[in-house]
């Protein structure tokens, strides 16, 4: 019986704070389109999140487009199929691969640095001294670093999945011969606008909600060192898990609506 409202409790507490993070989103929505704007914060926020990820995303395109290649080429061999290769991962990579592994990547990056820093701030009584100044915390601090990750991470992953293919061409080169030149050109046709615009699309809802999850755990982080480490911990968690289900549905839509 203790289990059964365990579990009972632990659900509701899940969905009591779903309706938390609701009512927050809200808030920002409200915030976003009211002045004064911090576009000093905003840009600030921007570059720290771009070039901080930046080596990170890199890295973890170029291996993914490497090993991604490497794990394929036997198997289109054995069909007699390798000369599909380069539009197969393209594809794959651009439609699907590149843009959830790259918000994954960033949700541990960002996320988890969003959820820490404010978190900080409100166990160090920052935010509350803010409030007493006259300064709005949640513009300053929570507004311009959802619109930051939301800005960002498209960028994050266009970069990243040129590197991958990158990563592609250079093994085709190296285990099959395939020129450069002809490798990317078989990319380019294809790429079609409803491969590309869906999966850039879907990378602004990434972002959003890595930024979401990121503050709404930070700004509203319990007391002392653990409360922190627990609001860092949840957020990678949270914004891991929503990645996920908005890909689901950004999937879903598009096979309704743009049919391959």
């Amino acid at each position: 019986m203790a289990k059964t409202t365990s579990f009972f409790d632990r659900t509701l507490s899940f969905f009591a704070e779903i309706g938390d993070m609701a009512l927050f989103a809200g808030r920002f929505f409200r915030e976003v389109v009211s002045k004064p704007f911090e576009w000093r914060e905003l840009l600030r926020q921007c570059y720290n999140m771009g070039n901080r990820s930046l080596f990170l995303v890199m890295v973890t395109g170029f291996i993914l487009g490497l090993v991604f290649t490497l794990q394929s080429r036997p198997t289109l061999m054995n069909f007699g199929a390798e000369s599909w290769m380069p539009s197969m991962i393209s594809l794959s990579i651009i439609r699907e691969i590149g843009p959830v592994i790259i918000a994954l990547i960033c949700a541990g990056r960002i996320g988890s640095g969003i959820g820490a820093e404010l978190g900080s701030m409100r166990v160090t009584e920052q935010i509350d001294a803010m409030e007493v100044s006259g300064t709005n915390p949640f513009k300053y601090l929570v507004v311009t670093r959802i619109l930051a990750v939301t800005l960002m991470l498209p960028l994050l992953v266009i970069l990243g999945d040129f590197i991958a293919l990158i990563g592609s061409a250079i093994v085709e080169n190296l285990k099959g011969g395939v020129s450069y030149t002809l490798y990317f050109n078989q990319v380019f046709e294809a790429l079609r606008f409803s491969d590309v615009f869906p999966a850039t699309i879907k990378t602004f809802f990434f972002g959003f909600v890595i930024g979401l999850v990121g503050t709404y755990k930070g700004y509203n982080c319990g007391k002392g060192t653990v409360g922190v480490g627990e609001a860092s911990n949840s957020a990678v968690v949270y914004a891991s898990m929503l990645v996920f289900i908005i890909d689901f549905i950004a999937v879903f839509v598009t096979d309704i609506f743009i049919p391959m």
